[in-house]
């Protein structure tokens, strides 16, 4: 590949786990000495992350669900992309796929990376809208569409999407999980802060946006049977989102909501159990970070959760979605046995790094951006139609 090429990624929502795969990629990206620009909202904490990594940031003012002001989103990204002028645009989940899909319509290599599908987090007419727009602007305006997990390429396989495929697994900065305080001392760290902490013996900790997807309520109702077994328990609800309401009134005292945190880090450190019970996902970054922690965790049987976990971990640590007794299960034979708690957290942390390095990532959709852009590539671009 000639140097400098030049990636746009074009990326909605600019917190949470997608925020922090795009920063870690571009990271890669930029290393490798590739110029690489981000357009997304204003003032969220991938515009700061990225422009520290060294990419140019361009603001996108773009709503998180498609509405009236699609038209306005579309031509903001069309002038962007005029601005730019990238060799690939790179756009990353539902809407952002849309928008850009929309105002470049094809004229440059486009890649969709999806983090999980759009019709899996609706149903009826919605959910039916949503997969006839995957499969139309996959066969028209997709050059290719990267997957997180092979779980998720299979569902879209099964949904009728016709375009040439890449799974390129998540992938997170293991050196950065590694090391720092021990538990005793990450725990009375974040005390100060959130002094129930302290009366929190083991700790479960759960990182996510609090929204339907990653399933907190049910948590909820899972806690209460966990709390009968192992009294002392302590559950933190690490982020925010519009669930955040209706948890806050639903948790008892053992629970702690901590808000949205730049680096999620600290909470693993002080965490024994790590959990995150997802309805649905592509491939959810949180398990890959408490992994690279060093700590175990319980995930749900969604796309990329039995891909993700070590070998021999489904046994102890998957649990069908939407259940809350077989979680209370899960949790409980956890929490009381603490041998068995380190040892799959070694283990674990091993797994991370073999298989989730974000060097991976970085290489991989290297060879992706290779395959799609390069037949394509000139010196100059059409302007894109606004």
């Amino acid at each position: 590949m000639r140097l400098p090429f030049t990636a746009l990624h074009v990326v909605q929502p600019g917190d949470g786990g997608v925020a922090r795969v795009v920063t870690d990629v571009v990271g890669e990206q930029v290393a490798q000495g590739m110029r690489v620009a981000v357009a997304c909202p204003p003032g969220v904490p991938l515009a700061s992350a990225v422009r520290a990594a060294g990419a140019e940031v361009h603001p996108w003012r773009a709503d998180r669900e498609p509405g009236r002001r699609l038209p306005a989103e579309c031509r903001r990204v069309a002038r962007i992309v005029d601005l730019v002028r990238p060799d690939l645009v790179h756009a990353h989940s539902a809407k952002a796929g849309l928008a850009a899909r929309l105002a470049v319509r094809g004229r440059i290599p486009t890649v969709h990376q999806p983090h999980a599908w759009s019709f899996e987090a609706v149903g009826g007419p919605a959910g039916a809208l949503a997969r006839h727009w995957e499969r139309w602007a996959a066969a028209r305006w997709t050059d290719r569409i990267v997957c997180v997990s092979e779980a998720e390429r299979e569902r879209g396989v099964r949904a009728g999407i016709r375009v040439p495929w890449s799974v390129v697994r998540n992938g997170v900065d293991t050196d950065r999980f590694v090391g720092g305080p021990d538990r005793a001392a990450a725990r009375a760290a974040l005390a100060h802060r959130f002094p129930a902490l302290l009366r929190a013996s083991p700790l479960v900790v759960c990182v996510g946006r609090l929204c339907r997807q990653k399933g907190q309520d049910a948590l909820l109702q899972a806690w209460r049977a966990v709390v009968e077994h192992v009294p002392r328990a302590g559950l933190a609800l690490v982020g925010d989102g519009p669930a955040g309401s209706a948890l806050r009134a639903a948790a008892p005292p053992s629970v702690i909501l901590a808000g949205a945190v730049d680096d999620p880090a600290p909470w693993y450190r002080a965490a024994d159990l790590v959990v995150l019970p997802s309805r649905w996902e592509g491939m959810a970054l949180a398990p890959l970070e408490a992994m690279a922690s060093g700590r175990a965790v319980v995930v749900t049987d969604v796309d990329g959760a039995r891909e993700s976990l070590a070998p021999g971990h489904d046994a102890h640590c998957l649990v069908p979605p939407d259940d809350p007794d077989a979680l209370a299960a899960a949790l409980t034979r956890l929490l009381v046995r603490p041998l068995l708690r380190q040892t799959l957290g070694r283990q674990a942390r091993s797994h991370a790094c073999e298989a989730y390095d974000v060097r991976r990532v970085g290489a991989a959709l290297t060879e992706v951006y290779r395959e799609v852009a390069g037949p394509r590539r000139s010196a100059l671009r059409e302007p894109v139609a606004r």
